[in-house]
């Protein structure tokens, strides 16, 4: 018989997407909440929160690889890739992740999730959608049926794929985008707010409007802090 993890939780972060996981994990899940951690020249005092707050750097020796989990709820800096820094380096030291799928959220028995995904309420994830790691899907979301994310996804809220949609590792998909049905969303795309994306995006690139036109300017570009 398969066991439940009963560890605590470590959320990295003490910006409001940390607070906003440690509320959720609170008031919606079986998960204890142990304590903060951010990269050193973050750290503002022992406590956040009132929790302990650590030094990401020296996190073993507080709360080590066997005794607890990691959550990473950051956003979308650098089209997703501080968060995938940050997962990459916990997962080499040997760090295991917490999902969290809000009870408010409609999914079903089939999904498959990687590790560090956070589904927020009023999501909507179709039969037989996969989920990568390190995604973050934010409240009123809906992926439709047979849709793919790649690792280190962002998807804002309300946005909405038709089926069968592709969307690659670290893209960004913004507040209120459309993809149409079928398309690929390339590796770092960054879809702006109230996109409607109607073809297959190129990698690093940045879409806005409707239908959505290429920036001149990349993705690391628009979303770089």
């Amino acid at each position: 018989m398969k066991h439940a993890d009963t560890r605590p939780v470590v959320i990295f972060g003490t910006l409001r997407s940390a607070s906003l996981a440690r509320y959720c994990l609170e008031h919606d899940s079986e998960l204890r909440v142990a304590a903060f951690t951010v990269d050193a020249s973050y750290v503002t005092g022992r406590e956040h929160q009132g929790l302990p707050l650590v030094a990401f750097e020296e996190l073993e020796a507080r709360f080590a690889p066997q005794d607890c989990r990691l959550l990473m709820p950051m956003g979308y800096q650098r089209v997703n890739g501080v968060r995938r820094a940050r997962f990459e380096a916990a997962k080499a030291r040997g760090y295991s992740f917490a999902n969290y799928v809000s009870s408010r959220a409609s999914v079903w028995p089939d999904l498959v999730l990687g590790d560090n995904v956070l589904i927020y309420e009023g999501a909507i994830v179709q039969p037989f959608c996969r989920i990568g790691s390190n995604c973050i899907i934010r409240s009123g979301a809906h992926l439709s049926h047979h849709v793919e994310l790649g690792d280190h996804v962002f998807v804002a809220p309300a946005a909405a794929t038709g089926g069968e949609v592709t969307i690659g590792e670290q893209a960004f998909i913004g507040v209120g985008a459309v993809l149409r049905d079928q398309i690929r969303i390339a590796p770092r795309s960054f879809v702006g707010a109230g996109a409607v994306v109607i073809a297959d995006t190129q990698a690093d690139a940045a879409y806005v409007g409707n239908p959505a036109r290429r920036l001149e300017r990349s993705a690391l570009e628009v979303c770089g802090d």
